[in-house]
């Protein structure tokens, strides 16, 4: 019973939307609801980076997040106060007393986009995949899972080696997205090229760089509220030119407006923002073990950086935090010292403790490591103005600690693939963070996980995040994770730096849009006002 009442937690825990400093409170936007719309119509939207991989099961990428939500649906969602809902479910699991057996009823009635039945067989497949298959991002995710089991057509049965309580969670992301078997059959590991699932859209073509295009799918189930015909995502990497593109109405929508452009967006009478705080976190990722890739065994790097957690501690200290984020960012982010954030339900004063900046401990911590002054550190940043102008910015603040910090601007979806590869000593990258902290620490930080860029190994931080998956009283899993980030700011694995808010824009005549904590802009039931033009 008690492992049940676990696993279940991460469902009933609303998050606690707050303002930053008072000044920019939450508007996630609302469902079109009663408001009378125009059907039809083609949307525009401005992404503001690539989407890898188009296939749930080795996606990585946020901007994939975006794509895949109109047009493949998870087996739960989250909803704007935080709380996990079906959506091809048809209930929260059900969980056996001992924690070991959940059991998801799945939602009648539904075809994929190919016309296939969608059927708890439909449902193991693709859970199957996202556990085994090589390469896949949401092995650990998934937790220790002995076996999928589908008796019958409306029922899926995960059978566990011990309690996971994120799993509810898990199958709230990409782990929780299913895939028509017909496709997955026809195309392996080419998925991604024509994805296939449950949406309101349904995936029409890519052509990289430039756009992808999803289309309205007649088979959906609740094809009632989907109201346009066509989405069209065009990448635009630059701030400027997302933000002209609104002004001039050619884009409806675009993601991650800068905080040098929101404000006077803000201004703009034909034009809404919305704003969600963040669940997740920016961060150097230090290369400590990953010399063959993401996933493979750890080894050695023969390098100061990497042996040696006083000169990453040394790089931690040097940061000014809080005077980057306010000067680079208007204060519109905030500094982030944990991967646990300060607004989860899971925050205590040990798990979001932030370093004191101390440029002269920096310089201790080098002397006592025997390294040269300045030590260099060759850090790789995402090509876009926000994450160059800090890096310029953090190189500025680390120099005073006794760091050469040289910055190397990498495309978006390249440092993707050099994270995973190994291919970098540190770099700079973001995780949209999720309700439960077990996404955020155990899928970056257990030894051998899929999401372990740094090779980083500690069977000391192993065992605190293992039982912090399995316990069940919230109190308790929030020590445990108090406990966990004591023991990541001893090795410095990854060093946290700041928390974004999703800064979204939409057109004042389009509605129906929303961005929720969890970073990801849904679209699937927007619609263009009947009573604006455009």
């Amino acid at each position: 019973m008690l492992a049940a009442a676990a696993a279940l937690l991460a469902a009933c825990v609303p998050i606690q939307h707050a303002a930053v400093g008072g000044d920019h409170p939450d508007d996630y936007g609302a469902p079109v609801g009663d408001r009378p719309v125009r059907e039809g119509g083609e949307l525009a939207v401005g992404l503001s980076s690539e989407p890898d991989r188009l296939d749930p099961t080795t996606s990585s990428s946020l901007y994939t997040r975006y794509v895949m939500s109109t047009i493949c649906e998870k087996l739960y969602d989250i909803d704007a106060t935080g709380r996990i809902v079906p959506q091809l479910a048809s209930a929260l699991p059900e969980i056996s007393a001992d924690g070991l057996t959940v059991t998801i009823g799945v939602r009648p009635g539904v075809v994929f986009a190919d016309g296939t039945p969608f059927d708890a067989n439909a449902v193991r497949t693709s859970l199957q995949r996202h556990l085994t298959m090589k390469g896949s991002q949401r092995t650990g995710e998934m937790g220790p899972i002995r076996e999928i089991g589908a008796p019958d057509a409306s029922h899926v049965v995960l059978r566990y080696k011990r309690p996971y309580a994120p799993i509810t969670a898990a199958l709230a992301d990409r782990a929780g997205m299913i895939m028509s078997p017909a496709a997955l059959a026809a195309k392996g590991a080419d998925f991604a090229a024509a994805p296939v699932c449950v949406g309101p859209f349904k995936f029409a073509s890519r052509v990289p760089q430039t756009a992808i295009t999803v289309v309205r799918d007649p088979r959906y189930y609740d094809t009632a509220r989907v109201h346009l015909d066509k989405i069209v995502y065009r990448i635009m990497p630059d701030a400027n030119i997302r933000a002209a593109n609104l002004r001039s109405g050619d884009v409806g929508v675009a993601d991650t407006i800068s905080p040098q452009d929101v404000d006077s967006l803000a201004r703009d009478p034909d034009l809404k923002v919305l704003q969600a705080s963040s669940l997740g976190y920016q961060g150097i990722t230090f290369n400590i073990g990953n010399v063959d890739g993401v996933g493979k065994p750890a080894k050695p790097i023969d390098t100061p950086i990497a042996k040696d957690p006083r000169i990453r501690a040394a790089f931690s200290a040097a940061i000014d935090r809080k005077t980057l984020v306010d000067t680079v960012f208007n204060n519109w982010f905030e500094p982030a010292c944990t991967p646990v954030s300060p607004k989860s339900p899971y925050a205590t004063p040990m798990g979001t403790a932030c370093p004191v900046f101390d440029p002269k401990r920096s310089r201790q911590l080098l002397a006592e490591a025997g390294v040269p002054v300045p030590f260099p550190v060759r850090l790789q940043v995402s090509n876009s103005q926000d994450q160059l102008r800090y890096a310029q910015a953090l190189q500025a603040s680390v120099a005073e600690g006794g760091f050469a910090l040289q910055v190397v601007p990498v495309e978006y979806s390249t440092l993707l693939d050099v994270q995973k590869r190994g291919t970098y000593e540190a770099l700079l990258l973001g995780w949209s963070g999720r309700i439960d902290p077990d996404a955020n620490t155990a899928r970056f930080l257990v030894s051998g996980g899929g999401g372990n860029y740094g090779g980083f190994s500690s069977p000391e931080l192993d065992e605190v995040l293992t039982k912090a998956s399995q316990v069940i009283d919230p109190a308790h899993r929030a020590v445990l994770y108090g406990k966990a980030v004591a023991l990541i700011q001893r090795d410095n694995p990854v060093v946290y730096t700041y928390r974004l808010r999703s800064l979204t824009v939409r057109s004042a005549g389009l509605v129906g849009v929303e961005v929720y904590s969890d970073g990801v802009l849904r679209l699937g039931k927007a619609a263009f006002a009947a009573d604006r033009e455009g």
